[in-house]
């Protein structure tokens, strides 16, 4: 890859939540974009996660807050909350039609698109993608028990990489978690995304 290349960064926030979560660590956000910027010249990030709109507050928000802030364009979508035959509070949302549809897109004006996901719905919007000349990586992880990346997905790939190889480079330590800070109150950016 030539550092000349364009590319888009694609983040399935839930699918990469439930990821990390699976290995037991969390995401710097701000190290990942400085990653991926050194591959190439971004053109976009994206960063794609339903959200609960009736909520007084959300453990997501500060995220999308800071994201929104800091180089990353947030797409959200209102989740629909319901209450199952069981009687078990559900959520449900789903980003991926507004993930395919960026993606399609930009796929003739970028070289690389970046896709953080395992969600086999993606194969053919990669395949599509890979139609118009663009090469795609995706990440995501064949570890745990049940590994979060589907089979379709990661051969459909150019280049597939684990979560496990990169949490060196944009993994950070669960004591500086973001809401650690907001919660005590301070007004300043939190250290962990630094």
């Amino acid at each position: 890859m030539a550092p000349f290349d364009k590319i888009a960064l694609f983040i399935d926030g839930p699918n990469l939540h439930a990821a990390v979560r699976t290995l037991g660590f969390e995401i710097d956000y701000k190290r990942l974009l400085g990653e991926c910027q050194r591959r190439g010249k971004m053109l976009r990030a994206f960063y794609y996660t339903p959200i609960i709109e009736d909520q007084e507050y959300s453990t997501v928000r500060p995220l999308l807050d800071w994201l929104d802030y800091n180089g990353y364009t947030v797409v959200t979508k209102p989740a629909k909350e319901y209450v199952d035959a069981c009687g078990h509070r559900k959520v449900k949302g789903n980003i991926d039609v507004e993930l395919a549809v960026d993606a399609m897109e930009l796929a003739e004006r970028v070289d690389q698109i970046i896709l953080f996901s395992g969600d086999g719905d993606f194969r053919r919007l990669v395949e599509a993608v890979q139609r118009r000349g663009a090469r795609v990586t995706v990440i995501s992880t064949l570890a745990g028990h049940s590994p979060i990346i589907a089979d379709e997905l990661r051969r459909q790939a150019d280049e597939f990489v684990d979560l496990v190889e990169l949490m060196l480079k944009f993994g950070r330590d669960p004591s500086e978690r973001l809401g650690s800070a907001l919660s005590a109150g301070e007004r300043r950016e939190p250290a962990s995304l630094e």
